[in-house]
């Protein structure tokens, strides 16, 4: 279990981000309805906990785990509400969330890939096309989190709640398991969190891309 854990975690180290190998698709009129929906709600992002001393806890363990990324406090902080407001009304683990980030991007806004992908999340600009605006900013970082949630929410949908299927299809690799694990990896080691949780630790980050 040891073994298989630290080569994961070797893997996703090393792993280029790959999420511009994702496949432009058909959608169906109510498929494209519903993302359209959830693109265009303007809600403000906010901290989704019944708990407010338990989401103070996530923000103070996050922030200290994101904190040599981007030691900006107020921008760290916005950063993070925004990605558990997104993955929370997508219906994601906003840790899990933090893993796909983590791998994708590093937590790099501008971040773009070989291929175009863009932001964050990497989202390709065909998806603007698909269920977005031609003014929608995929480096803006609440419409690249809406984007990026939406498209996973939807690959879980597609693959019936199957997490490691659903990884495949948003790094366009599904049946491999490189991208999945890196992921997994990624959110076990250093953005797995459970309420009374604390452990900082020093973050690594892809540097290629």
């Amino acid at each position: 279990m040891l073994r298989s854990v630290l080569v994961s975690t070797l893997l996703f180290a090393t792993l280029p981000a790959l999420a511009g190998a994702q496949r432009e698709e058909d959608l169906s009129f109510s498929v494209a309805t519903a993302m359209q929906r959830s693109i265009n709600d303007s809600a403000s992002p906010r901290l989704v906990f019944a708990n407010p001393n338990e989401g103070q806890a996530w923000m103070t363990e996050m922030s200290a785990r994101l904190k040599k990324r981007i030691p900006d406090d107020f921008m760290r902080e916005k950063l993070l509400t925004a990605i558990h407001y997104e993955a929370t009304r997508a219906g994601l683990d906003p840790q899990m969330v933090m893993g796909l980030i983590h791998v994708e991007s590093g937590f790099r806004r501008y971040a773009i890939s070989s291929v175009g992908a863009r932001g964050l999340m990497q989202v390709m600009p065909f998806w603007q096309r698909a269920i977005g605006k031609g003014d929608h900013n995929l480096f803006d970082m609440y419409t690249n989190l809406r984007f990026g949630c939406t498209i996973m929410r939807h690959y879980l949908n597609v693959e019936k709640g199957d997490l490691y299927r659903a990884l495949g299809r948003y790094n366009g690799s599904t049946g491999r398991p490189e991208y999945p694990n890196a992921v997994l990896a990624a959110w076990r080691t250093h953005w797995d969190w459970q309420p009374g949780q604390v452990r900082v630790q020093t973050v690594s980050y892809p540097t290629n891309k």
